[in-house]
């Protein structure tokens, strides 16, 4: 039986970040993710906000052109512009991104095992004996720590006893190569209740790629139906007419902020599968970046020190009262769908006293808060080609 410190269920964006910074703490590490390479079933459209790209040394040849441009829309196109001055946003070419990510972890000495699926666990003293599926065939490993990064309906939540996601929103997207672009590169949203009801739709137009969601509540919206609806609508803000549709994305997004118990002696939970996604506009990039830095930290801290207590400051509680705004503002955004609400609350946006309001909303560098340790910084180091 193969013996790891730590195994990695899932590499997506949080668990690649962990794994490798696991195995630069200089522990045995495995990684296995149930896809058969990392670019099949992409679920992100991959907007990689300003303070990820101030913090962490991402790639430049995986992220698209740089966007300073916002216009938002109200359920009658009335827009609203913003712009900064810095570079806000930029979106990554999440395939290349996660092909480059799972490089640097095997460089840095991790074990890596696709196309393998988590299907259980037991605990034996201190150890913990893993069961993993692949290609029909079981695996048996033992370790002593599993880390949860499989995503927003998490397998290794609920097998650890930790708290699970309970509130969602459902996202679609098509990402389409040879669109023209028309003035700047732009991130276009839009308040519509019919085809975005409790959340919004976009069109991301970086002169590179064009990515078209929507998302909203699945409960109160088809969003097979919504996308081909809204893409419909879309002339004179963006020409799909030549441009060659390359893949639909899919998927979950928890909204309700960080989980509480997200962590215990045989394991902890990062990225979406901790509920590590802004309440308000449900990114969860940089979250998932800094809470599985965060992570890899306190789990080396436990290993070097031998004290499972250290594992207490992984908690949920820290985060949550960070939150507290978004979490409300998401209530108000779950609770307003009538679209002459919407058109006021628009209408209010562009009024100078309110205007700052739609600026920070994105362009502020609230995103998730930083925890200090005594260790080492909480920034990665950068990430070479």
């Amino acid at each position: 039986m193969d013996n790891y410190h730590v195994v990695v269920i899932g590499a997506g964006l949080a668990g690649l970040q962990c794994a490798r910074l696991l195995a630069r703490h200089g522990l045995r590490t495995l990684l296995v993710d149930r896809k058969n390479t990392l670019a099949d079933a992409v679920h992100t459209t991959g907007i990689f906000v300003r303070r990820t790209l101030e913090d962490f040394a991402l790639p430049g040849d995986c992220l698209g052109p740089p966007i300073s441009h916002v216009t938002l829309y109200s359920p009658a196109r009335r827009s609203l512009d913003l712009s900064s001055p810095h570079v806000e946003f930029r979106v990554g070419k999440m395939p290349a991104l996660y092909d480059r990510m799972l490089q640097q972890c095997q460089r840095a000495g991790v074990d890596w095992q696709s196309n393998t699926r988590y299907a259980g666990h037991s605990v034996s003293g201190k150890h913990i004996d893993l069961k993993l599926d692949s290609h029909s065939q079981s695996r048996e490993i033992r370790t002593r720590f599993i880390v949860g990064a499989d995503g927003a309906n998490s397998r290794v939540a609920r097998a650890l006893n930790l708290d699970i996601n309970q509130q969602w929103i459902v996202g679609i997207e098509d990402v389409f190569h040879n669109a023209p672009l028309v003035g700047p590169p732009r991130l276009h949203c839009f308040l519509d209740s019919e085809v975005a009801p409790g959340y919004l739709a976009w069109v991301a137009n970086d002169g590179e790629e064009v990515h078209v969601g929507v998302g909203g509540y699945p409960a109160s919206f088809e969003p097979l139906v919504a996308i081909e609806k809204f893409r419909a609508s879309l002339n004179g803000i963006v020409d799909l007419r030549k441009a060659r549709l390359r893949e639909r994305r899919g998927g979950r997004i928890p909204v309700g902020g960080v989980l509480k118990r997200i962590g215990n002696r045989q394991g902890l939970l990062v990225g979406d599968a901790a509920g590590a996604v802004s309440p308000l506009t449900a990114g969860g990039l940089d979250p998932g970046m800094r809470l599985s830095t965060f992570a890899a930290g306190v789990i080396a801290d436990f290993f070097e020190s031998g004290f499972e207590g250290v594992l207490d400051s992984y908690s949920g509680e820290l985060f949550r009262t960070r939150f507290a705004s978004r979490l409300w503002m998401r209530r108000v955004a779950a609770a307003i769908r009538h679209p002459l609400l919407l058109e006021l609350g628009c209408a209010g946006l562009r009024l100078p006293l309110l205007n700052w309001v739609a600026w920070h909303v994105f362009f502020g560098r609230g995103s998730f808060p930083d925890v200090e340790r005594n260790v080492e910084p909480l920034l990665a180091p950068p990430m070479s080609s």
